[in-house]
């Protein structure tokens, strides 16, 4: 939308913005245009931007299929103020918005960051190995609960992942030689049912996913899981993570793969003042905690390759493992990254025989 029509559109209240329909939506995008229209402005292009959030990429998608120019900001890279109690309000937030996509649209990229606006199925590929992450959570917490109520009664020793563990509980005993209590039973009992559950529905996952790689191994995304499942040290679900959370990703250089996983440096610089303050954190972190463990069993099982070699010798030389690791998390996932994309090979990396 033009420039000098903007400003009015930014006082608009956000409440009238917050439409009850997509649709409503899109009437009062089009009443904004005819209004400008009449005022004598010569609109040639309509765009909305908004920021990020809970509600997803369907409204930037929708708005895109009715001819709009839609770009989606990242929260975090808007500049604030620094005072202590800043003033906050739609209205004020509304005209920050404006001024830095503004800027962003002259060109100026510094002012704030676009998120990239993925497809519905870049989005549905995303979900079975977060809902098997977000399951393998529950178990490890249904797991910690059962052994945390028999330690409490003084039961040590007991697994509740094995397959005749439900049926062990009624056998148990206490220090004291008591049976487990009535509504303790009944608890544990359910909690095991639950756990069982769980179990089966992340073996149901796997088997599709195993399943579409077996009926479409040509698919660029199964192709790249498959590679990177040759790479010793890799599985299936590390690979498959990778590939959809970042592989298949349009990133620009190496930097832009370690910055994107949060695996950079933050240096605090200030006169003669030169110290590091850390990871940055910014990125994806579910892609930096599968690194940082990718990382340590890499050099168990690629040990020798460079990368593991370059580390040892670090770590020998006075560095701390802890902080080397996360040098190395970054350098392997960026091997990785040109591995899959250019077919790079690292340096004395082992591969398994192709399926």
């Amino acid at each position: 939308m033009a420039e000098d029509y903007s400003s009015r559109v930014s006082q608009c209240s956000a409440k009238n913005a917050a439409c009850s329909s997509s649709l409503t939506l899109l009437r009062l995008v089009h009443r904004w245009r005819d209004e400008a229209v009449k005022a004598g402005h010569r609109i040639t292009r309509i765009i909305v931007t908004y920021e990020a959030g809970r509600d997803g990429f369907w409204l930037a998608r929708w708005l895109s299929r009715h001819g709009i120019e839609v770009h989606v900001i990242h929260p975090t890279s808007v500049a604030v103020s620094r005072e202590h109690r800043r003033a906050k309000s739609d209205r004020l937030d509304i005209g920050l918005l404006k001024r830095s996509s503004l800027g962003w649209l002259r060109g100026e990229e510094e002012h704030c960051t676009m998120v990239a606006i993925p497809t519905l199925e870049e989005e549905d590929a995303k979900r079975p190995y977060r809902e098997r992450e977000h399951l393998v959570g529950r178990c490890t917490s249904i797991t910690n609960r059962v052994k945390a109520t028999l330690v409490r009664l003084g039961i040590r020793g007991f697994n509740p992942t094995l397959r005749k563990g439900p049926e062990r509980l009624g056998t148990l005993r206490t220090p004291e030689g008591e049976l487990i209590p009535a509504n303790t039973l009944a608890e544990l009992q359910r909690d095991m049912a639950h756990l069982r559950f769980l179990k089966d529905h992340i073996k149901q996952i796997e088997s599709a996913r195993e399943e579409k790689l077996k009926q479409a191994p040509e698919k660029p995304a199964n192709s790249k899981v498959l590679d990177l499942q040759r790479v010793r040290s890799i599985g299936v679900d590390t690979a498959d993570m990778l590939v959809h959370e970042v592989f298949s990703r349009e990133l620009r250089d190496q930097r832009a793969v370690a910055r994107y996983a949060g695996l950079t440096g933050s240096p605090d610089e200030s006169g003669a003042r030169r110290r590091e303050k850390g990871l940055s954190k910014a990125g994806n972190a579910r892609v930096r905690r599968s690194m940082i463990q990718l990382a340590w069993r890499f050099l168990t099982h690629q040990k020798q390759s460079a990368l593991t070699q370059w580390f040892e010798a670090r770590v020998t030389a006075g560095k701390r493992r802890k902080t080397m690791i996360v040098a190395l998390a970054r350098k392997l996932l960026i091997a990785l990254w040109r591995f899959v994309t250019a077919g790079e090979v690292p340096d004395g990396v082992v591969l398994r025989p192709a399926l």
